[in-house]
């Protein structure tokens, strides 16, 4: 199996990826009223003879108001493009909807479809979107004539200012794929991890990369490089939590043994806040001294960036 078909598979058989892939990259006006709160990879295993899986295909069962729609999505990783990519797409939706059929027996209409081709190859993408391109229009048909169509996302169509204005991790997926720059994808992984709340598909999109690099795609520094930035923020954000845990913990204990019983309840207040700024503090001038941006500590310890100059002028007097 091919290791970007594999490693794309797997990243889009996360809820939260294939949200972004389909919200951002699929301008249709229906995509607004799907519930992705309800969207699941479907479950081949009890699919016929009819329709055979391939190696880099998936299908999203989504719930669109009180009906169910799929969507099929074919990942096309090659350096020369397929030309009757089309009447390929639609053999896998009409062997799909003869499975649906059969484990359907009851059904009156067959649900609709929605067909992708997510491309990642660095050659233009040139085949026909439209079956009709690829039959003989002599004699004319008409009415009769075969048609159907695929929705297209080819990666290399996207530039890397629109790329970087979109900032989630299908775009940074892109950003790597089309526009490989190491400096511009720490940074944008540092973007990933202050806004991303899903860790579970940022990991997963960072063990892409290993899999890159484990198979000589791309420079084993370059994935250390990014893994370092990664486990980090991850080390930065758990040591927040825990130092404002502890510090809290201790003050507030201080506060009970040393407070006078009328004044209890304010002691306990004022320590919770007092622990909570220094473990705040102490957690930035941690930051500051591996070298972090300044912004991106506002944002994790929300303390102004005027304070943390004077920390950070501070650190560096104590160094001198």
């Amino acid at each position: 199996m091919n290791i970007h078909d594999s490693g794309y598979k797997k990243l889009f058989s996360n809820r939260t990826i294939f949200r972004q892939l389909i919200e951002t990259f699929v301008n249709q006006e229906w995509v607004h009223s799907l519930d992705f709160d309800t969207c699941e990879p479907l479950d081949k295993s009890f699919i016929s003879e009819h329709y055979k899986e391939t190696e880099s295909d998936l299908i999203y069962k989504v719930q669109f108001h009180d009906r169910e729609v799929y969507i099929y999505i074919l990942i096309k990783f090659q350096s020369t493009v397929d030309p009757f990519m089309a009447l390929r797409v639609l053999n896998y939706i009409t062997n799909f909807y003869m499975d649906f059929l059969v484990n359907n027996g009851n059904a009156n209409k067959l649900p609709a479809v929605f067909p992708i081709v997510l491309y990642n190859g660095s050659a233009p993408w040139t085949a026909p979107v439209n079956l009709a391109a690829l039959i003989e229009q002599t004699p004319p048909l008409g009415v009769f004539a075969l048609d159907f169509q695929y929705f297209l996302i080819a990666e290399n169509q996207y530039g890397q200012e629109a790329l970087l204005k979109i900032r989630n991790i299908v775009s940074t997926l892109f950003l790597a794929e089309s526009h490989y720059d190491l400096d511009l994808l720490e940074v944008e992984l540092l973007n990933l991890f202050s806004s991303e709340a899903d860790r579970q598909a940022v990991s997963l999109f960072l063990n892409w990369f290993r899999q890159l690099a484990f198979h000589g795609r791309i420079e084993s520094g370059d994935y250390q490089s990014l893994e370092y930035i990664y486990r980090n923020e991850e080390e930065v954000k758990t040591m927040l939590v825990t130092a404002l845990e502890r510090e809290r913990e201790q003050i507030f204990q201080n506060g009970l043994r040393e407070g006078k019983q009328e004044g209890l309840l304010e002691g306990k207040q004022e320590g919770l806040l007092e622990g909570e700024q220094k473990g705040r503090i102490e957690t930035a001038k941690a930051m500051l001294t591996k070298g972090m941006e300044m912004t991106f500590i506002s944002e994790v310890t929300n303390l102004p960036e005027a304070q943390l100059s004077q920390l950070k002028n501070a650190l560096s007097s104590v160094k001198e």
